[in-house]
Parts: structure tokens; sequence; C-alpha cells
């Protein structure tokens, strides 16, 4: 009998480092960035005051994680298929200069704004912008560039176009797309641990020393009659490294580079070293190791369609054991 959770299934490892995201918040009331990308930190702790007037401080875990320089070097607009009903790509524009920046070897020839807005706000189904992530200004020490799509959601067409165009060749920042005491949807890639047995792997039962050969093994591997092992039968094998995805978690705080001193410990953070450009504090923690590359998006539950209430943060630990 499996002990391991089967919700996630089958446990194989994940293709690509960026995390993938496979749905978008529906029915927001502004017109925003779904997601911008960020790298994993580390972890502290920090003395969050409560809302009440004689509230007492509360230690809360939290995760920093380092958002790079990011800009917009082109937009993609979708339309539905007439016969299959999916979102196909029915224009792109690009900025040349920002484009060039990213990386893009073959930039498609720019099409006049003004007629794909027309025709986009007629059969427009969906907007995003072609985003790149620059990591040279953090402590990541990565050289190539991470390129993501990351949607635009809003009520309309014709809105979520012309947000689109005012981004478009600029940068953008954290603080632009998110706000403090806003809830969001963390995705990232778990930690890789390689190829294991199905004790680590499923939490299954150990075996008795005297009842059979082996320990650490599943027995038996099903039936008799059914003469085959089914897909449900823990054994070994990839361990870690898939897309997992937490919903609404708190943001803290959102710093400027100025203020990255502020979160910094004086020997650093393990793995990590010290954060140099802008940053977000996460209640609680997320999936994945140090410098993992994870993906920030709005909250799918629309968990703040009440309002947003900005915490406030009394002291951040920057010394002892609390810093991992």
């Amino acid at each position: 009998m499996t002990r391991g959770s089967m919700q996630y299934w089958q446990k194989r490892r994940a293709y690509r480092r960026l995390p993938r995201m496979r749905a978008i918040p529906r029915g927001a009331k502004e017109t925003s960035l779904s997601s911008i990308v960020g790298y994993k930190v580390g972890m502290t702790s920090a003395m969050v005051i409560g809302e009440a007037q004689k509230a007492s401080e509360t230690s809360r875990a939290c995760t920093i994680i380092e958002v790079p320089t990011m800009e917009a070097y082109g937009m993609r607009l979708y339309g539905k298929d007439g016969s299959t009903g999916y979102l196909k790509i029915t224009n792109e524009l690009y900025d040349k200069a920002a484009a060039q920046r990213a990386g893009v070897k073959k930039v498609a020839p720019e099409r006049e704004r003004v007629d794909a807005e027309k025709q986009g706000a007629k059969n427009c189904a969906g907007v995003s912008l072609l985003m790149v992530a620059y990591p040279n200004g953090t402590a990541v020490g990565q050289r190539h560039r991470d390129r993501f799509e990351a949607a635009i959601i809003g009520k309309s067409a014709a809105e979520k176009l012309e947000y689109a165009a005012k981004l478009l060749g600029k940068e953008i920042k954290p603080s632009d797309i998110f706000k403090n005491g806003e809830h969001v949807d963390i995705i990232s890639i778990s930690k890789g641990k390689g190829w294991q047995g199905p004790m680590k792997r499923f939490g299954t039962a150990r075996q008795a020393h005297k009842a059979t050969q082996k320990i650490r093994h599943v027995s038996p591997l099903g039936a008799f009659g059914t003469k085959r092992v089914l897909p449900n039968v823990p054994q070994a094998g990839q361990t870690g490294f898939n897309y997992r995805t937490e919903h609404n978690k708190l943001v803290l705080r959102i710093g400027k580079k100025g203020d990255a001193e502020s979160v910094n410990p004086k020997q650093g953070f393990i793995n990590y070293g010290n954060v140099v450009s802008d940053f977000i504090i996460i209640d609680g923690s997320i999936p994945g190791p140090a410098k993992r590359l994870v993906r920030i998006r709005k909250s799918i539950d629309n968990r703040d369609s009440k309002g947003i209430k900005e915490p406030r943060i009394g002291y951040i630990a920057t010394t002892g054991k609390a810093i991992i």
C-alpha cells in the first residue's frame, strides 16, 4: 500500500528550468501583467505586527526572492481558432532595440501598430508580453538571459492592447505589478534528489529483518492474477525536480535596490550571497533550492477581491541561526 501522496502523478522530472504556468487569473478588475520571475535567495524571520491596536508582534518565517532587471521586448496577440476553439497566434509586435538586447536572432518585421490594434481588438482573445530577465545584476552568477511569456489580465481586449503597448520596450519593476499585502501564487521547481528507492520516494514501510531478504523494498508488487504491475505501486525512480504551485502566499514587503542592506545578513545568505537588486519578501516557504528560478503570479483564487491590507513589519532578522 502506498503511504506517500499520490496527488502528483506521474512523479516525473521537469523538462525545463522555467516554471510552466497553465492558468491565469480570470475576472480581474484592473489591467495588469499576470506574472514576473525572480530567484530564490533564502529564508529568514520577520516580526509582523497585528492589525489590532494592542496586537503584539508575531514571528513569521519568510522567504526572500530577488527580482532581476526585466524588459518587455515584444507583444503577442491571440485569437480563437474557429474549428478547434483553441488559442492561436494572430499577430506579433517587437521593439527592435529591446529584442536585440534580449538575444532574439530573427526578429519579424515590425507591423504597423495601428493596424495591429485594429485587427486585434476585433478578434483578440488574449494578449501577452514577451519578457526577458537579465540576471547580470543579481548574485545568481548566471550569464544567459531568461526569456518568458506573461499574459495580460483585464476586462477588454482594447485595454489589454493599450496596456501592452505602454510597456513595450520598457523596464518592468515588481512594484509596478504587485503591492504590499497582496496574495500571490508561487510556481517553482522543487529540489532534485536524483534516483531514489521506494522508501524515500513514497514513504513506504520498512520491511522486517527476518521476514524478507530485503528491507528497503516493496513486496509484493501486485496480485498473481493481475499479471502486470499497476502504475500506483511504489517503485524506485526520479525524486524531486517537479513542478509545484503554492497558492495565496502573502507579500510582506516589496523592496527596492537601495533597501537591500536591510535584509542582507553579515555572512550573506547560504548558497546565494547578498541581495543587490529589487526583492520581494514572501510569508512562509516556497519550493526549490537557492538560486532557483521562480514565477510570481497574481492570485488565481482572487483572494484580494475585498481589498488589500498592508502588513506592518517591525524587524527582519539579519543575524543568528535564523538565516538559512
